[in-house]
């Protein structure tokens, strides 16, 4: 069983700072990415950064600038460092990892409970 555990959400005044961490555990399993992806109420899951094995990320146009998603791979842990914050950035944000499933060829992705940040003044 692999399990996401989030960390670090929590109530920030706008233009404020808050990093969210994300640790991946429990039997072997080769994560390829991980990412953060946010639900605001009565909107769609979607993706706000990624990264992958090579170091490659992947920004919602919305966060670009501000929030930065890195990476330590030896703990399987997955930070979003999130600057200047706004209060459209209030949100549910969960935790994503999707690796190869131990003796086979196929993807399994897994997700966090979610971690809510709310930015209000």
């Amino acid at each position: 069983q692999v399990q996401l555990v989030e960390s670090g959400g929590g109530l920030v005044q706008p233009g404020g700072s808050l990093t969210l961490s994300c640790a991946a555990s429990g039997s072997i399993f080769s994560i390829n990415a991980m990412g953060w992806y946010r639900q605001a109420p009565g909107e769609q899951r979607e993706l706000v950064a990624r990264i992958i094995s090579g170091g490659s990320t992947n920004y919602a146009d919305s966060v670009k600038g501000r929030f930065t998603i890195s990476r330590d791979n030896a703990k399987n842990t997955v930070y979003l460092q999130m600057n200047s914050l706004k209060l459209e950035d209030t949100a549910v944000y969960y935790c994503n990892a999707v690796g190869v499933v131990p003796g086979t060829s196929r993807y399994l992705t897994v997700w966090g409970q979610g971690t809510l940040v709310t930015v209000s003044s």
